[in-house]
C-alpha cells in the first residue's frame, strides 16, 4: 500500500513539473529498493569510537612545501550488525595529514589539528546516530553531506574554512573501519565486498545518470597478488648523499639514500617535490635518478620504479607539462622510471 501511494503521489507530481516527477521517481525507487525489497546481506551501525596516537618522526620531513616533525593518528573502531543480528568489529586509521590536506597560511599547525580532531569529534557523534541498513558506500553517502556540514559549523570559529579535502581525509577512517567490519561481516577480504552479489545497484545510485551500468567490481581486484611492491618514501629535506649529511644520529639506521636502497633492497622510490619550483623540482628528480642508477648497478638491478608526488601544489597542466619534457631531457632514463605522477 506505501508503495502504491508513493507511485500516485508520483505520478501525480510528473503532472506539475519534469524536475519533481526527477526527485519523486528517485524517491521511490530508493523506497522500493531500501524498504520493499531489503538485500539480505545489508547491514547498520551499532558503535563507533575514536582515539588518537602521537608521533615524532626520526627527522624532520618536508613535503607540500612544508616541513614537519611529528603526526596524529586518528583510530576509529566500530560494529555493525546484520538484519539477522549477527555482528562483527571493525578498525581504520589514517594521519591527520593536516601538512598537505589543509596547507594554510592562516592558521598554525596546532591550530588545524585542533579543528581536525573537532571535526572527527562531531563525525563520530553523526555516525552514532545513523541506524540505515545498507553498504558501506550507501552509508557513505548518505553521510558524507553531514561531514561537509559539520565542517561548515566548526570553521565558523575559524579564520579559514576547512577544506573539502581535509574534511574527507579526516573521515577516512571512520570509512575505512566500516568497510573493515562489513567484509569480516561476510568472512571476505575488504576488496570482495563489491561484487554484484553484496552491492546489486550499478554506481548511478552515487553519481547519477553517469554512473549507469557501472559496477564497481570491474575496477576492483578481488583476488590478491602474491606481492606488492612497498614505496620508499624520499621526502623534500632527506639528504640524498653523505655529503649532504650534516650531523649523523648514528641509531643504526640508514641516512642517506644509497644506505636505504641497499638496506631495505629498494627498487620503488616516492619522491615529494614542491610544485612551485620547477628547476629544483626537475634537480631533485634527476640527482635520485643518478644516485639510485649507481646503487643499483652495484647491486645487479636492471628495473625500478618512481612515484612522484607534488602533494596537490603543482600550480597546473602546464607546469606539469614541462616538468615532464626537463626531465625527459635532462634523463631519459629516469622519466622512463616514472611510474606514477600525484600533481593535483
Amino acid at each position: 500500500a506505501g508503495l502504491f501511494i508513493a507511485a500516485v503521489m508520483a505520478a501525480a507530481m510528473s503532472a506539475v513539473a519534469g524536475e519533481l516527477s526527477s526527485l519523486s521517481t528517485a524517491t521511490v525507487i530508493d523506497f522500493y529498493r531500501r524498504w520493499a525489497r531489503p538485500v539480505a546481506s545489508d547491514a547498520r551501525i551499532r558503535e563507533v569510537s575514536s582515539s588518537y596516537e602521537d608521533y615524532l618522526y626520526r627527522t624532520p620531513y618536508k613535503f607540500g612545501g612544508n616541513s614537519v616533525d611529528r603526526v596524529t593518528l586518528l583510530n576509529v573502531e566500530c560494529v555493525i550488525e546484520s538484519r539477522t543480528g549477527k555482528s562483527a568489529k571493525g578498525f581504520g586509521s589514517m594521519p591527520l595529514g593536516n601538512v598537505w590536506a589543509w596547507p594554510s597560511k592562516i592558521l598554525m599547525y596546532p591550530e588545524t589539528l585542533a579543528a581536525m580532531k573537532s571535526l572527527a569529534g562531531r563525525m563520530a557523534e553523526t555516525v552514532n546516530k545513523f541506524d540505515e541498513f545498507g553498504h558501506p558506500l550507501d552509508w557513505n553517502h548518505s553521510l558524507e553531506p553531514q561531514w561537509l556540514a559539520s565542517a561548515a559549523d566548526v570553521s565558523k570559529a575559524l579564520a579559514q574554512p576547512i577544506p573539502k579535502l581535509c574534511t574527507l581525509v579526516t573521515g577516512s577512517p571512520f570509512e575505512a573501519a566500516l568497510h573493515d567490519a562489513f567484509a569480516k561481516l561476510h568472512n571476505r577480504n575488504a576488496y570482495q565486498i563489491y561484487g554484484r552479489d553484496l552491492l546489486p545497484h550499478d554506481a548511478s545510485r552515487y553519481l547519477g545518470a553517469e554512473g549507469r551500468g557501472i559496477f564497481l567490481d570491474r575496477f576492483v581486484t578481488a583476488t590478491p597478488k602474491a606481492t606488492i611492491a612497498v614505496y620508499h618514501s624520499v621526502g623534500a629535506l632527506d639528504t640524498l648523499t653523505s655529503a649532504d649529511v650534516r650531523q649523523r644520529l648514528n641509531d643504526g639506521l640508514p641516512e642517506t639514500l644509497p644506505e636505504w636502497i641497499r638496506y631495505n633492497g629498494l627498487t620503488h622510490i616516492k619522491i615529494k617535490l614542491n610544485g612551485d619550483d620547477l628547476p629544483w623540482d626537475v634537480d631533485r628528480v634527476v640527482a635520485i635518478d643518478r644516485i639510485t642508477s649507481e646503487v643499483q648497478k652495484g647491486r645487479g638491478i636492471t628495473d625500478w620504479m618512481y612515484s612522484l608526488d607534488f602533494n596537490e601544489r603543482a600550480k597546473n597542466v602546464a607546469y606539469l607539462i614541462e616538468f615532464m619534457r626537463r626531465l625527459k631531457e635532462q634523463s631519459a632514463a629516469g622519466f622512463r622510471r616514472v611510474q606514477y605522477v600525484g600533481a593535483t
